[in-house]
């Protein structure tokens, strides 16, 4: 009886605990399902708001261009914070002859302008780089190199950002496209000076900023072309002149283009011409060394250039760049110390041809350059005179500890001077460079 009554207990305990179970279970399950659906609700409903400011913003997007996400040097909008770099050049200097040779070194028939060195420790410069956008419309650069002498403006202009696909402008103060180097700053070329036929037809810089305004266009073609033109004061004082009209007097067009040559190397090529108005008084010495005979013409430059790149890896490159440069001028020549007025007709060439290979932090170049390859037409008064073909060859070799510090030392033999000494010259350059810079060309 006891065994009988202790099983029916048992019997209603299991399904009294069976009855509990199932109730809770079922609670559960309950609760589950209105979970799931609140948040069934909450993802409709998230989904409808990005509905909605896809719509709105496809219909911004067609009103105007997006902002650049760009970052300022210390982060957030470009709009608010530019980018800022600065860029410092010194060197030391060592050459055979002294500050004073240097100084009224020339080059005979071609330009009575010295070398600007001299022996010793040498600050260049310290280059302060700003861009940013300015709106969805503009982007604005600047670079404003000081010197102990002073400070100045190199480069201040505007490029568009939203004109139709392939045009843009540019305008301002800046660095012309009408040749390979001229584009650059001296701190990104493959050696320490510029290449003899500009230092004979444009100076030391080449063109350099020049005020005035651009127009590029980029067509659709099967190879990469840029077709520019540019309308330029025509400040340089070799080529030109500040003087030579009150308005803008000088003019470039060129076509840049580049073509794959192989899974790793790139050839870059194309012509320009720059011409204008001259006046000036550096091509030609007076009767008198304390005066300067006055050339009024008409001037015109001619380029070709190429540029064949090949990089492997990101460790090793080669780079190999030739230009050639032809120079047409006819006008007058005016020498105040015997108030004669002499006809002047040149027709003058130069090329340089340079190669650089890159291996890991280490760089090795050489380079050779040539005036009078091929025509050497320089008549005074229907007399030729003696250039005697100029030429230099130079060596260099890098070291670059990091992206923004590069060591260079480099050794020239200068010929430029056929009636003076030989310009044996040594340069150990330091180049260090800090904040957001834009990137070089190609």
């Amino acid at each position: 009886m006891k065994r009988l009554l202790c099983i029916v207990c048992m019997l209603m305990v299991c399904s009294f605990g069976t009855t509990a179970l199932a109730e809770d279970t079922d609670q559960r399950l309950k609760k589950l399902e209105e979970k799931v659906q609140d948040q069934q609700q909450t993802i409709d409903t998230l989904k409808q708001d990005v509905e909605k400011q896809g719509t709105q913003s496809g219909t911004q997007a067609t009103q105007a261009p997006a902002s650049p996400k760009a970052s300022g040097l210390f982060g957030g909008s470009a709009f608010t914070n530019p980018n800022i770099s600065l860029v410092l050049d010194a060197f030391y200097y060592s050459s055979n002859l002294k500050n004073e040779e240097l100084k009224s070194r020339g080059i005979p028939a071609f330009t009575t302008n010295g070398l600007d060195r001299s022996n010793g420790f040498n600050l260049d410069s310290a280059e302060l780089f700003i861009f940013s956008p300015v709106d969805p419309y503009f982007n604005l650069y600047a670079n404003i190199p000081v010197t102990e002498n002073g400070t100045s403006i190199e480069e201040a202009y505007v490029v568009t950002t939203a004109l139709p696909a392939g045009w843009q402008i540019k305008g301002g103060k800046f660095k012309s496209n009408f040749s390979r180097l001229d584009a650059q700053h001296p701190h990104a070329w493959d050696f320490w000076d510029i290449a003899l036929p500009y230092r004979a037809f444009l100076g030391d810089e080449g063109l350099g900023g020049e005020k005035g305004v651009q127009l590029t266009y980029l067509p659709v073609l099967p190879i990469y072309t840029l077709v520019g033109v540019e309308v330029l004061q025509g400040e340089n004082d070799l080529l030109f002149g500040a003087n030579a009209e009150e308005m803008p007097h000088a003019f470039t067009f060129f076509v840049k283009s580049s073509v794959d040559t192989s899974d790793y190397s790139t050839l870059y090529f194309g012509p320009s011409v720059l011409f204008g108005t001259t006046k000036n008084a550096n091509i030609v010495p007076s009767v008198d060394p304390t005066k300067a005979a006055e050339f009024s013409g008409k001037s015109a430059l001619y380029g070709l250039e190429a540029v064949w790149k090949w990089k492997p890896t990101s460790r090793e490159a080669l780079t190999i760049q030739s230009e050639y440069l032809l120079l047409t001028q006819s006008g007058e020549v005016t020498d105040p110390a015997t108030a004669s007025v002499d006809s002047l007709q040149r027709q003058q060439d130069g090329f340089y041809v340079q190669g650089i290979y890159r291996k890991n932090r280490w760089g090795i170049g050489a380079r050779y350059d040539m005036l009078d390859l091929l025509i050497d037409t320089f008549k005074r008064a229907g007399t030729q005179q003696n250039s005697g073909k100029p030429w230099r060859e130079t060596a260099s070799l890098e070291y670059n500890p990091s992206e923004f510090t590069r060591i260079r030392l480099q050794a020239s033999h200068d010929r430029s001077d056929p009636t003076g000494r030989t310009n044996d010259e040594a340069i150990l350059q330091f180049n260090f460079s800090v904040g957001a810079h834009p990137a070089h060309t190609f």
